[in-house]
């Protein structure tokens, strides 16, 4: 028999390796409690609801449509945007780059597809929006490659060009627009300024969980404000019925015209470099590197996916949004599962019709006086893009220079293109767009071509002499 092995004695067993500590989590791919994250997505939606709703409801004023498909294009809207949030924050396969970002319809690319629409009809509107969708997933490795010339000086730019258009249309919801019927009627304005003001005092009296519900919490004070003033019309949230379906091609079969979806389809390239900003700064903004190579082209093609679905349900173009960047900032709620929440809160909206009308009352002023903080937090960050561009530097200086004052024009000045064809006044009036390829273009003058000419020159001349 063989003998069994001996055993050393336990104080010279050789020690257990010690166990690897827990790779960190970075905030972005933090899960939190299901309870919070829900209060912290109903908060996303709260502050976001206004656009969806405003732009169906501009659809619908502006095209004459009946009740019936106005509902049914809501519950597209909402059921979209909460499908496209879900896209971009988890990110499934190549599509969204996993970041806290919301999808929402509205913009210049609604102006566009009113445009087509009044002038073409709205199968051609809807098939205008898929033809672009199918543009942008064509061109978009042609794109990836151009990154290079977006860095953060034009990013920048861009980025406080948005903020400010944005703090407008928070603006415009408060105030009305300039000539139209009760325009800058001060109880919409004392509505806005306390939802302001109440935000303010919640986040400076409140600590923790509450401090970051600040903006939920200002939007609700408003609301309940406004019902204690008479400016809430409860009867219109008890209309109708419980479910509301979106209808796939409401409009009929789309149809394909590519000189009519011109427009719309030039607006994409510029919609790209949208993307691009609003992809570095909400990066900036939850402090998480990426590489842009790859995360810019995950927003873009979950842009162009729910965009393609949304021309088959009569919508038009589906955006990431800047809107919930300065939730995040100002709550530091950075998790991507907050705003995929948010995104299932939409979806299931969608199919809710009395919580789809319950949200529709809201004042649009208390709406507005909550949206001009948040989107006022992302000028912001454009700015502090922009304090990281070297601006000491002349040639910096004059880039950003030129680009913002080309890039707010239109904005400031609404209507200073009236005069242009109306395609080309389409893309002049979205600022965004003008600032974008404005400083991109700028920028590869001052800082590609030039040295390589003026290097040029200098070996030329030094050849001369000898």
């Amino acid at each position: 028999m063989s003998s069994p092995r001996p055993t050393l004695p336990a104080a010279h067993q050789p020690p257990a390796p010690e166990p690897a500590p827990p790779s960190p989590v970075h905030p972005v791919d933090e899960r939190r409690p299901l309870g919070r994250i829900l209060l912290f997505g109903i908060q996303h939606v709260l502050v976001m609801a206004a656009t969806p709703i405003s732009a169906v409801f501009l659809m619908s004023a502006t095209l004459g449509l009946g009740h019936d498909l106005t509902v049914k294009l809501l519950s597209a809207a909402f059921v979209l945007s909460g499908a496209g949030s879900l896209i971009q924050s988890l990110g499934p396969w190549k599509f969204g780059p996993r970041l806290p970002f919301v999808m929402l319809p509205g913009g210049a690319p609604l102006v566009l597809f009113l445009s087509i629409a009044e002038q073409h009809g709205l199968r051609t509107a809807a098939g205008a929006v898929i033809l672009t969708a199918v543009l942008t997933f064509v061109v978009l490795p042609l794109f990836s490659r151009m990154l290079a010339f977006f860095p953060a000086l034009v990013i920048g730019t861009m980025i406080v060009i948005v903020g400010v258009n944005l703090v407008k249309v928070g603006a415009v919801l408060v105030t009305g627009r300039p000539g139209s019927p009760g325009f800058a009627e001060p109880s919409n304005l004392a509505l806005g300024l306390a939802t302001i003001g109440f935000t303010v005092v919640f986040y400076l009296l409140f600590t923790g969980v509450l401090r970051q519900l600040a903006v939920m919490l200002g939007l609700l004070a408003g609301t309940l404000l406004a019902a204690v003033l008479g400016h809430l019309d409860l009867g219109r949230a008890a209309e109708g019925g419980l479910v509301s379906l979106p209808q796939v091609m409401p409009f009929g079969s789309p149809r394909f015209d590519l000189l009519a979806a011109l427009p719309l389809m030039l607006y994409s390239l510029a919609s790209m470099a949208e993307a691009t900003g609003q992809t570095v700064v909400n990066a900036e903004a939850v402090g998480k590197e990426i590489d842009r190579r790859t995360a810019v082209p995950a927003t873009v093609r979950g842009d162009a996916l729910t965009s393609l679905f949304g021309g088959f349900l009569g919508l038009p173009l589906m955006v990431t949004s800047g809107e919930n960047i300065g939730i995040v900032r100002v709550t530091g709620v950075r998790s991507r599962y907050v705003t995929a929440a948010a995104g299932a809160v939409l979806v299931l909206i969608g199919f809710l019709a009395p919580v789809t009308r319950a949200i529709s009352v809201v004042p649009s002023a208390v709406i507005g006086g909550t949206a001009m903080v948040v989107f006022a937090v992302i000028t912001v960050l454009g700015v502090q893009m922009l304090g990281r561009s070297d601006l000491d530097k002349h040639t910096n200086t004059f880039v950003c220079a030129v680009a913002l004052a080309l890039g707010l024009l239109p904005i400031l000045v609404p209507g200073v293109y009236a005069g242009f064809p109306p395609n080309l006044r389409i893309l002049l009036e979205s600022g965004v767009a003008v600032g974008a390829f404005v400083a991109a273009v700028l920028n590869i003058l001052f800082h590609h071509l030039r040295p390589g000419v003026a290097a040029r020159l200098a070996t030329s001349r030094t050849e001369s002499d000898r």
